[in-house]
């Protein structure tokens, strides 16, 4: 028979085995301080993820680039008899271009991303939706004389001179084609939109080198990379007094810096070569027009000129690109 006191002994290492029993098992105990030691530090990572990437790729956030490929659809741009449609030119040049900016991490809007026509009053509603942006319209020049050849950039507005400097300093510089300059005109999607806004010219298609130069992809790859190099450096302009003189082809004085270009106005000076109706071909579709709508200004974003004023009563329509 066994004495009280083994009793005691014997229902305390059972009430102990018990106790011992409730606890959680080593593994589990080592699991849950694992899944806890991680808690923190995903909490980390997730935290400075966005960090890592902005670091990585230049931030964006506060600009939304509006690309605007000239003309499209039935309005093949260019002169009667051009061989080289303008529109499908600017298109390419534009998706290229897109292409360039969101890599850079810029975001992109298209005015058109296909060959359809869009009249110049949506083009302009579309870019004065981003009070943030900028807008760059893509086109490429004609003329009646062959020779006629170069890079021009157009703006308006005293805010677009900065953007249209840096991108006719890439585009002239990086083109095997004649400077002809930035210059200031009151083309339509110029002084109708409210953000920085710049018309460049890609050269003449109906120049036979530059036509030729065009119709590389290569080349067109290489404007696009210019243009979105301006874009790029819009910021880094030099803060330098412009006067309306005749183009400067100097480089930079910084290599960090682009040189505000100095620039032709041509709100009432027209330029010889550019002295030709490009929309003639649509003109008959304006003739119902009445007389005092044809007296308003052109509503155009490209070239209008002296020839086609003297044609006042043969407008070209009013959402018809030139």
């Amino acid at each position: 028979m066994r004495s009280p006191s083994h009793i005691l002994i014997l229902s305390g290492f059972l009430s102990l085995a018990q106790w011992a029993s409730a606890l959680p098992q080593a593994g589990a105990i080592a699991a849950r301080e694992k899944s806890s030691s991680k808690t923190p530090h995903a909490v980390a990572v997730t935290r400075s993820a966005p960090a890592t990437s902005e670091q990585n790729t230049p931030v964006r956030s506060n600009t939304v680039v509006v690309i605007d490929a000239g003309h499209g659809g039935f309005d093949r741009g260019g002169i009667p008899g051009q061989r080289v449609p303008e529109s499908i030119m600017t298109l390419d040049v534009a998706l290229r271009l897109r292409t360039i900016l969101q890599a850079s991490g810029y975001r992109v809007v298209m005015t058109r991303s296909t060959d359809v026509f869009v009249p110049l009053g949506t083009r302009v509603a579309i870019a004065n939706a981003y009070r943030n942006g900028i807008f760059v319209c893509v086109h490429f020049n004609s003329a009646t004389r062959r020779g006629a050849n170069g890079i021009e950039t157009y703006f308006y507005s005293s805010q677009s001179l900065p953007l249209a400097s840096a991108i006719h300093y890439y585009v002239a510089g990086g083109a095997p084609s004649l400077n002809r300059g930035v210059r200031r005109r009151g083309y339509y999607v110029l002084r109708k939109t409210t953000i920085p806004s710049v018309l460049v010219e890609c050269g003449f298609l109906t120049n036979p080198s530059e036509a030729q130069s065009v119709q590389s992809s290569g080349y067109r790859q290489k404007l696009a990379e210019e243009i979105a190099r301006g874009v790029r450096a819009r910021g880094s302009v030099a803060n330098s007094r412009v006067t309306n003189a005749p183009a400067s082809e100097s480089l930079a004085t910084a290599a960090s810096d682009v040189p505000l270009q100095p620039f032709i106005d041509q709100t009432r000076v027209h330029d010889p070569d550019l002295s030709r109706k490009r929309s003639g071909k649509h003109g008959s579709k304006s003739r119902s027009a009445s007389a005092k709508s044809s007296k308003k200004k052109k509503n155009s974003d490209s070239d209008s000129t002296s020839s086609s004023r003297k044609k006042k009563k043969k407008p070209a329509p009013k959402d018809t690109e030139n």
